[in-house]
């Protein structure tokens, strides 16, 4: 049977989180780069283990007035050490709860930076490695994170995304470009889909509109396929 992860990310202050916990099998945390604190981390994290969720960190530029998403916000050892705070604030949070950190996905303009650039990405591998050894990096398939993670001997999980665009070359089509979400239920649930056979873990993103709504219709199409739903892992 052809198994696959729904994953979303979370604690960043949209209202369907709640819902989304009890849809998903894991979830990427926001821990303080571009969205999220001490209280929505613990929150996030209660949460998600009350519903069997499996707890990523979702770090960032440090970039809380552009959400994340400025390309090029910050580079070398003072992101490294900003990134490495994030990850350690939540995964200690997770350890104080009882669980533990399996994965590490980053967020917005960095995910799509160090997917192209081969020594951003063996900073964000570095960091993950360090702050949360043994931790999965999440990230595109055949990116420089894929092979950074291969570098430092870290777990990969190949993502998906069911409500983005991707360009010719297989990279996600800029926020900023007509197109790049995709709206239509029909058109997600299709990319779903086609996306099973190329992904260890497919996406919601938490701000999409009727976010949960889509992930139920997302994860009750891919059941009717046969395909199990479950963390990486697991």
């Amino acid at each position: 049977m052809t198994n696959i992860d729904l994953n979303a990310d979370l604690g960043e202050g949209d209202s369907c989180d709640a819902e989304l916990l009890t849809i998903v099998t894991s979830c990427n945390i926001a821990c303080g780069g571009h969205a999220g604190d001490h209280e929505s981390m613990r929150q996030t994290v209660a949460a998600a283990i009350a519903n069997g969720v499996a707890i990523g960190a979702h770090p960032s530029y440090p970039d809380k007035d552009g959400f994340g998403r400025r390309s090029g916000y910050l580079r070398g050892e003072g992101l490294r050490e900003s990134l490495i705070a994030q990850i350690g604030s939540l995964a200690a949070m997770v350890d104080t709860q009882g669980a533990s950190l399996t994965h590490v996905k980053p967020h917005g303009a960095l995910y799509n930076d160090a997917a192209v650039d081969a020594q951003l990405a063996r900073v964000v591998v570095d960091a993950i490695a360090t702050a949360a050894p043994g931790a999965a990096v999440v990230a595109l398939a055949n990116s420089e994170l894929d092979k950074a993670a291969a570098e430092y001997s870290a777990r990969f999980v190949a993502e998906g995304f069911i409500d983005r665009a991707y360009d010719g070359e297989g990279q996600l089509l800029p926020r900023s470009e007509p197109g790049a979400l995709h709206r239509d239920l029909d058109t997600i649930l299709s990319q779903a889909l086609a996306l099973v056979d190329r992904a260890d873990t497919l996406c919601i993103h938490g701000d999409t509109p009727d976010a949960a709504d889509v992930a139920r219709a997302t994860r009750e199409e891919l059941e009717r396929h046969g395909i199990a739903i479950r963390a990486v892992g697991r």
